[in-house]
C-alpha cells in the first residue's frame, strides 16, 4: 500500500488524471442506463425494423442522405427537430423510432429532443451509418 501512496505523491497529474477520467467512465455508464434513449446496434436496429416496423430517422444533411441512407429513412435534420417540426413522423410519437447520423454521436442529442418532444420509444444506432456500412447492411439512395 506503501508503494501506491508513494506513486501518488510523486505523480500527482498522472494520479489526477487517472480519477478524471475513471469519474467520466462511471458519470457516462450512469447516466445511459438512466437515460430514455436506448442506443442498439445494427442487428438490434435491424430487427426492430422487421419485427416492431421501426422507423428510420436520419439526421444527416440532405446531401449526406441523398448519397446513401437506410432503406425507407426518413429525413429530418437536427435544425427541425430543434424547431419542433417532425414532418412524416408527427404521427409516430407511441411508434419505435431509430435516429440515426454519421457516426452515432450527433444522434444521440437529436434523440433525446425527440423523448423531449414526447416520443416515447426513441433508439439511437451506436456507430451510425459508418457502423452500418461496415457490417455490408443495404442503402438506398431514392
Amino acid at each position: 500500500m506503501q508503494e501506491y501512496m508513494d506513486f501518488a505523491a510523486a505523480n500527482p497529474m498522472l494520479v489526477a488524471a487517472w480519477f478524471g477520467i475513471a469519474g467520466a467512465l462511471v458519470y457516462t455508464t450512469i447516466k445511459s442506463k438512466l437515460s430514455p434513449v436506448k442506443s442498439v446496434t445494427h442487428q438490434q436496429a435491424t430487427l426492430m425494423m422487421n419485427r416492431e416496423d421501426a422507423v428510420v430517422v436520419d439526421i444527416r444533411s440532405l446531401d449526406e442522405f441523398k448519397k446513401g441512407h437506410i432503406t425507407g429513412a426518413k429525413h429530418l435534420t437536427e435544425s427541425q427537430i430543434s424547431a419542433g417540426t417532425f414532418t412524416g413522423i408527427e404521427n409516430l410519437k407511441q411508434s419505435p423510432i431509430i435516429v440515426v447520423c454519421a457516426t452515432g454521436m450527433r444522434s444521440s442529442g437529436a434523440a433525446n429532443k425527440l423523448v423531449k418532444a414526447g416520443f416515447t420509444q426513441v433508439s439511437n444506432l451506436t456507430g451510425g451509418l459508418a457502423e452500418w456500412k461496415s457490417a455490408n447492411l443495404p442503402l438506398t439512395k431514392k
